[in-house]
């Protein structure tokens, strides 16, 4: 169970790098546009507010590496954390922007949150 576990948190940490890079390099470009649909105006105007949430991202994606890496119980309890935060800001993120965040953030976060947990 601890590899499944591993895994999930590897595929939450570069889901996390990839929403950073779509955020804070791609946001203008047809791939951040088509994420929500902009414009290339709107696209600009919202720019700097994505790469905000773009390095935040990328924040979790770290931390979840640095869960990855580090040794226990540290390594438990770092994963645990930030899985936390990924769900957290999931459910956020579903119920002020767009609800598909529930299943693109915070699901694959509950999942491997849940399978860390059982993994102990």
């Amino acid at each position: 169970m601890e590899i499944v576990a591993n895994v999930l948190v590897g595929l939450v940490a570069v889901l996390h790098m990839y929403i950073l890079v779509l955020e804070m390099f791609l946001w203008q470009r047809k791939p951040g546009r088509g994420l929500h649909g902009f414009d290339p105006e709107t696209a600009r105007a919202t720019a700097p507010l994505a790469a905000n949430q773009g390095l935040y991202n990328g924040f979790l994606a770290a931390g979840l590496v640095w869960g990855l890496l580090a040794a226990e119980p540290t390594g438990f309890r770092v994963q645990v954390f930030f899985l936390s935060c990924v769900v957290v800001a999931g459910v956020f993120g579903a119920t002020t922007a767009n609800r598909r965040i529930l299943f693109a953030q915070a699901l694959p976060g509950a999942l491997a949150l849940a399978a860390v947990l059982a993994a102990r």
